[in-house]
């Protein structure tokens, strides 16, 4: 799971930069006929053009534009550490969840739920610095520009940081656990903590053996999705919202693209991790087979909702607005199938996989409050 936060190098090739620093070519899509339409990272490719412009300033006015393009290229760096888009993580299960308890109970608990997404954000804080930590103790980050404690300078500073929120964000979770009198949920989501431990920090370190994907699964999908569903009951005595089929569904679909994404996230850093004796899936299959796996897991994705909906587990509505995804599941297919041997490009890998994680997160949750809606239409 922090290896969804584990950044790398966000560059792109000279000839692509020249592309996106002329004008004359900005216009022309079919010079990029591998880049996305809609990139995560205007800001940064805004950064990119003016970096380009005022190096060539270097260039013809001597070095007095030097610090000036550092500091740009340090606020770069900064934008790639906060990973803005992969907090989608912390937001999608949260969503989904209360959707289904809404599609049960027909209320929301907006308090509830805010207290919920910055008690999420603080931990997924917490397992993107803990993370950039003990990734620095072991080598992995040494070349890693953008991680936190080369940014910062201090490796006790980012720690003691990290555990600050994680000890903030369990207090939310333990405050809301309380508003719900459901001890039930904090157990859960204790536990899908506990898999964001021994997935990174010592002694355990369980993604230097490759199980990342699985603990990502439980730790996002059933514990969390199923946590969180149970803490939007409305009442404050004992829950009494049903573990039905619907929220057990969600939470595997939610697990599912989650872990897509920290499956993708290591395509461009095999070399590190070989290096470091990091045994991830993509070292031990090569990015070849993994483009693979990729290519049959997106299948396998829209093969399982069909079956729930097909066994009426998961509303028609749902259903249906999930299938519309499938143009961003295919995007994600071809850009890791054409792009899984280029280490610049396939870094994008897993932005991409988290577009196709907050979409079907939409669609679940958009879906489940039309359910509910009809259904109180018709009665």
């Amino acid at each position: 799971m922090a290896s969804l936060f584990c950044g790398g190098n966000l560059s792109f090739r000279p000839k692509i930069v020249d592309g996106f620093c002329s004008r004359k070519n900005y216009n022309q899509s079919r010079i990029f006929p591998q880049a996305p339409r809609f990139h995560p990272f205007l800001k940064e490719q805004s950064s990119c053009r003016r970096n380009h412009s005022k190096q060539w300033k270097v260039s013809d006015e001597g070095n007095s534009n030097v610090s000036e393009v550092d500091e740009i290229s340090k606020g770069t760096l900064i934008w790639r550490a906060v990973k803005l888009p992969i907090y989608s993580v912390a937001l999608v299960p949260l969503t989904v969840a209360s959707a289904c308890a809404y599609f049960h109970s027909s209320h929301f608990p907006i308090s509830r739920y805010l207290v919920l997404l910055g008690s999420s954000i603080l931990i997924i804080t917490w397992l993107n610095l803990s993370n950039d930590v003990y990734d620095f103790d072991t080598g992995a980050d040494k070349n890693k520009k953008e991680s936190v404690v080369n940014l910062v300078g201090s490796r006790t500073g980012t720690l003691v940081t990290a555990f600050a929120c994680l000890n903030l964000g369990f207090a939310g979770l333990v405050w809301a656990s309380m508003k719900a009198a459901n001890l039930q949920a904090i157990v859960l989501l204790a536990c899908a903590i506990f898999c964001g431990y021994i997935y990174q920090c010592p002694p355990f370190r369980l993604s230097y053996h490759g199980v990342g994907e699985p603990l990502c699964f439980a730790a996002f999908g059933p514990f969390a999705t199923t946590a969180f569903y149970m803490l939007m009951d409305k009442s404050s005595t004992a829950s009494s919202l049903p573990l039905t089929g619907t929220v057990f569904c969600a939470s595997v679909l939610v697990g599912f693209t989650t872990s897509l994404i920290l499956f993708c996230s290591h395509f461009h850093q095999v070399e590190e991790d070989i290096a470091v004796r990091k045994l991830s899936p993509l070292v031990r299959l090569g990015t070849e087979k993994g483009s693979l796996v990729v290519k049959v897991a997106i299948p396998m994705l829209y093969a399982i909702l069909l079956g729930f909906g097909l066994s009426q587990t998961v509303p028609l509505t749902s259903t249906l607005l999930c299938m519309l995804t499938l143009p961003m599941g295919y995007r994600v297919v071809s850009f890791v199938e054409e792009n899984h041997k280029d280490k610049q490009l396939i870094f994008m890998a897993k932005y991409y996989c988290v577009r196709l994680h907050a979409l079907l997160g939409a669609a679940l949750t958009v879906g489940l409050v039309m359910a509910k809606k009809a259904r109180l239409m018709a009665t």
